[in-house]
C-alpha cells in the first residue's frame, strides 16, 4: 500500500510539474487499489485483534497500523486531487512558482518514503525525524501562499492561482499525514505518543 501511495505521489509530480496528463489519469485508477488495500488491511487488523491475547507491542502495532493505513489512504487521495488539479491547470501556461510547488511536492514524497522506511524497520528515531521535514513543508506552504495570493503584479487569470493554492494545501496535508505515520511508529516501538 505504501509503495502504491508513493507511486501516486510520483504520478502527481509528473502530472503537475511535468504536465503529463497520462500520469494524472493513472492516479485515479491506482487510488482504487489503495482503497481496496486499506479496507483489507483494516479487516486483517480487526481479525488479529479479536484472536488470542497479544503482548502490548503487538496490540500497539495493530492499533497504530489501523490508524496509519488511514494516513496512507489520505495521502493517496491528496495525490489524486493534485492529479485532477494538474488537468485543470493544463490549459494555462506554467506558473512562475511551479518549480517551488514541485520542490514542496518532492519534500512530501521524501517524507512519505521516510515514514514507510521507519515503519518497515520499526525505526522510532527515523519516525521522530519526519517532524523536522514537516516544518520545511509548512514553511514552503506559508511562503508559497503569500507569493500566490499577493503577487507583485495582479494576475491575468485567477483560476490558476486558486488551483495552485489548493495544490499547496493538499501537499501540506500530505506532509502532516506522513508525520502522523512517523509518530505512530514511535508509538509502536516505545509506547509513547508524540
Amino acid at each position: 500500500m505504501g509503495a502504491l501511495v508513493e507511486h501516486s505521489c510520483w504520478l502527481a509530480y509528473q502530472a503537475l510539474v511535468e504536465r503529463n496528463l497520462d500520469a494524472a489519469a493513472q492516479i485515479a485508477t491506482q487510488d482504487k487499489s489503495v482503497d481496496q488495500l486499506y479496507r483489507q488491511i483494516e479487516l486483517d487488523c480487526i481479525h488479529l485483534m479479536s484472536g488470542e491475547a497479544s503482548v502490548s507491542q503487538d496490540m500497539r502495532l495493530l492499533s497504530a497500523m489501523m490508524q496509519l493505513i488511514r494516513d496512507l489512504e489520505r495521502i493517496g487521495d491528496y495525490a489524486k486531487d493534485v492529479g485532477k488539479i494538474a488537468v485543470q491547470l493544463f490549459p494555462y501556461p506554467p506558473h512562475p512558482q511551479i518549480s517551488r510547488v514541485g520542490l514542496m511536492l518532492d519534500r512530501c514524497r521524501a517524507m512519505l518514503a521516510m515514514s514507510i522506511e521507519s515503519l518497515i524497520h520499526l525505526d522510532d528515531q527515523l519516525g521522530r525525524g519526519i517532524k523536522e521535514k514537516d516544518d520545511l513543508v509548512d514553511d514552503d506552504y506559508d511562503s508559497l501562499y503569500q507569493l500566490l495570493v499577493h503577487p507583485p503584479q495582479p494576475p491575468e487569470q485567477l483560476e490558476p492561482i486558486v488551483l495552485l493554492v489548493l495544490t499547496i494545501r493538499c501537499l501540506e496535508r500530505m506532509a502532516d499525514h506522513a508525520t502522523n505515520i512517523g509518530n505512530r511508529v514511535v508509538y509502536i516501538v516505545t509506547g509513547q505518543r508524540i
